[in-house]
């Protein structure tokens, strides 16, 4: 009985709270988690910054292995996490916890194979992800401790994404903040106190991961949450695990595209010298601080689109994308101007390096006046996701992270040399959105009228 009050409530809460305000309560402890997980990222940045211009471009390169952990972990969590929400929406509990321990437990198996895979070819592996010869060092003992929380990561990923479709965005803040809470001081610790080196970055990450795996997974096992991961949910059915892909796919090209890109990106300014890898990864890393805001928001709106678009309240999906992307937009505007007369400031804080410095602010001049565009493209593949259109949000997907920018990254490289790569990911950004605005725009005039109980 008291499960189904609850079921009821959540059902009330998610297609009668004014959208606007449903949003906002579910992107607010998104939006901070993801500022919290962002800053952990550049504290590594930071504190291995202090070691060298080679340490500090290692955390480009493994960044990229890191992408492809998401890729599989956000593949699972938002496919089975849109659709745990359209059949929270359509009343179907039973349907929901079967997606979310089929999903559980595949990323869990992917993140132990990854991990398998990467610690026995390391070395081509890091070579592979852009790794110069300098580089390679510091990025094969970065890269085993982020290998060995592979199954932390991605699982993570999984209950982060499922305990947002559910509403729950306060309980995935709180694993995923103090995550990252516990990296910053061990990076601190393990480098400035112990002297581990780059080794003692790469522990603080592994660390931090597993603990906030294990907080993350607190309220499934307490029952604060409709979904859960017993074995017996596990499904073998063909038909969850084509909706879990097929739903999650986007965020497999997406992230695994991202993944690709930052090879060619690395292995292009490799040419250029250690400096131009540590820049790029440093912009990179700044970017992506000022857009988790954005993205945070996104993803309040991501559970309120499936919900309602599985619940058949189709207005309500389209004044919460609209209000995302006049909220995003907004905030980008600002952190544009801000982020574009204070480059040296901001790459400075990373590297003292001249010729770091340099080709950082170049490359932030550029991409500041991209961030603006970011929320079409963004919120134009959520959206699509979020409803199940795949293939639509697949190759919205693909094309921000890889489709537009690879081709940017060769052309302008082989045009303009160092100048014309330090425009590119701004130049692809602005190419993207322009394509993905149709997209919206004919999803929004054919969309249907609300069912009528």
């Amino acid at each position: 009985m008291e499960n189904t009050k609850q079921i009821d409530s959540q059902y009330q809460r998610m297609t009668q709270t004014p959208v606007s305000k449903l949003i906002l309560s579910l992107g607010l402890p998104t939006v901070i988690s993801m500022l919290v997980t962002s800053i952990y990222n550049m504290a590594d940045t930071y504190f291995v910054g202090t070691l060298g211009t080679s340490a500090s471009g290692a955390t480009g390169i493994v960044f990229g292995l890191m992408a492809i952990l998401q890729a599989f972990g956000f593949m699972f969590g938002h496919g089975a996490g849109a659709n745990i929400a359209r059949k929270l929406g359509n009343h179907d509990v039973q349907s929901a916890k079967e997606y979310a321990s089929t999903s559980f437990w595949c990323s869990i198996l992917i993140g132990v194979l990854i991990m398998i895979f990467g610690l026995l070819f390391i070395d081509p592996f890091m070579r592979l992800l852009g790794s110069t010869s300098t580089i390679l060092p510091y990025a094969r003992t970065y890269g085993i401790y982020i290998l060995i929380a592979g199954a932390a990561m991605t699982s993570s990923c999984v209950m982060n994404n499922i305990l947002r479709y559910e509403g729950k965005a306060f309980f995935a803040m709180i694993g995923l903040t103090l995550g990252g809470v516990l990296n910053i001081f061990g990076d601190y610790i393990l480098i400035n106190i112990f002297h581990m080196g780059i080794a003692g970055a790469g522990l603080s990450t592994a660390i931090s991961q597993y603990i906030s795996m294990f907080v993350l997974i607190i309220p499934y096992l307490r029952g604060r949450t409709q979904s859960s991961f017993h074995l017996k949910d596990f499904s073998t059915r063909r038909i969850v695990y084509q909706d879990i892909i097929s739903t999650g796919m986007p965020s497999l090209f997406r992230q695994g595209l991202n993944s690709v890109s930052t090879m060619v990106l690395n292995g292009t300014a490799g040419i250029y010298g250690d400096a131009a890898v540590a820049a790029i990864s440093i912009v990179t890393r700044i970017i992506n601080f000022m857009f988790c805001i954005a993205i945070g928001i996104g993803q309040g709106f991501q559970p309120v689109s499936a919900f309602n678009y599985g619940a058949k309240y189709y207005s309500r999906v389209k004044q919460g994308f609209f209000f995302a992307m006049k909220l995003g937009t907004l905030i980008m505007i600002v952190l544009s101007i801000f982020s574009f007369f204070n480059t040296s400031s901001l790459v400075s804080i990373f590297r003292d390096d001249p010729e770091v410095i340099k080709i950082g602010v170049r490359t932030l001049h550029w991409y500041s006046i991209s961030l603006i565009l970011m929320p079409i493209t963004m919120y134009g593949n959520m959206l699509f996701q979020s409803i199940g259109k795949a293939k639509v949000a697949s190759f919205l997907a693909a094309l921000r992270s890889g489709l537009s920018l690879i081709p940017c990254i060769v052309i302008l490289n082989a045009c303009f040399g160092l100048n014309g790569l330090e425009t590119a990911q701004s130049i692809s950004e602005i190419i993207a959105s322009i394509i993905t605005l149709p997209f919206i725009i004919h999803f929004f005039q054919k969309m249907p009228e609300d069912h009528k109980d």
